[in-house]
């Protein structure tokens, strides 16, 4: 397939993606106040009609409330995905946002089931870490989180096995003692059945219908480091918006 040149995005999408991305990454926390629409019309030199549009913008994505007092990082239920904390933690050193904590719930070395095994390049059967942990905040379960790992890491980093959070997560740690570093990732979207060991956690009924979101990471030599699958909490939701032009 040829090249294509690729055109900027409209000046209003930048300024979204400016301070979405800020968002993101935890620079600015829950409740934090934007610059005025006329303050980003200056900085920006574009008029305000632009800076308004921006604004807006991030609303209808769900990242910012507005009122008379002006506008405010309000990111709802939104889910923080499993790609956001790992930006998050090389950005801020934190994989939280504030009012966020985390409860591990087991940490064991797992025969690895089928599909486990053919998202790590393993045996079937092959012993895998397996770490659960659930993520919380004021409204609740954000979600119950399952890691899979291959075994063999934990020669390097016994931590895996430790029922406690990881400082620096799992992609810090792995990175940290290996030079494996996280460089791609694939994530998988669907409504699964929530089996018993994770309805618990969320407050199902077993076989309740669940969004997820599963999500396969890379190295920088094109080798998997690790498989995950969250399980949403009653509520919560998943988006994304991205420029088309």
């Amino acid at each position: 397939m040829a090249p294509r040149v690729q055109r900027s995005a409209p000046p209003f999408m930048q300024i979204t993606e400016h301070y979405r991305q800020k968002i993101i990454d935890g620079v600015l926390a829950p409740d934090s106040k934007l610059p005025s629409i006329a303050e980003i019309a200056e900085e920006w030199g574009v008029a305000t009609a632009t800076a308004a549009k921006s604004i807006k913008q991030l609303q209808t994505e769900g990242y910012v409330r507005s009122s008379s007092q002006g506008t405010f990082v309000d990111l709802g239920r939104k889910l923080t995905k499993g790609s956001d904390r790992l930006q998050m933690m090389r950005v801020t050193g934190s994989g939280f946002r504030p009012g966020e904590r985390t409860e591990i719930l087991s940490a064991d070395l797992v025969p690895a089931p089928d599909h486990v095994a053919a998202a790590l390049g393993v045996d079937e059967g092959a012993e895998v870490v397996q770490r659960r942990r659930s993520y919380l905040d004021d409204q609740g379960v954000i979600t119950i989180s399952t890691s899979w790992l291959a075994g063999q890491l934990v020669s390097a980093a016994p931590e895996l096995l430790a029922v406690e959070p990881l400082p620096k997560m799992t992609f810090g740690l792995i990175e940290e003692r290996t030079g494996r570093r996280a460089v791609r990732r694939r994530d998988v979207v669907a409504m699964l059945p929530a089996p018993n060991d994770i309805s618990a956690h969320l407050g199902v009924e077993t076989d309740t219908p669940s969004l997820t979101m599963t999500n396969l990471y890379w190295d920088q030599h094109g080798e998997p480091t690790e498989y995950a699958r969250d399980f949403l909490g009653p509520g919560r939701e998943l988006s994304a918006e991205y420029p088309i032009d």
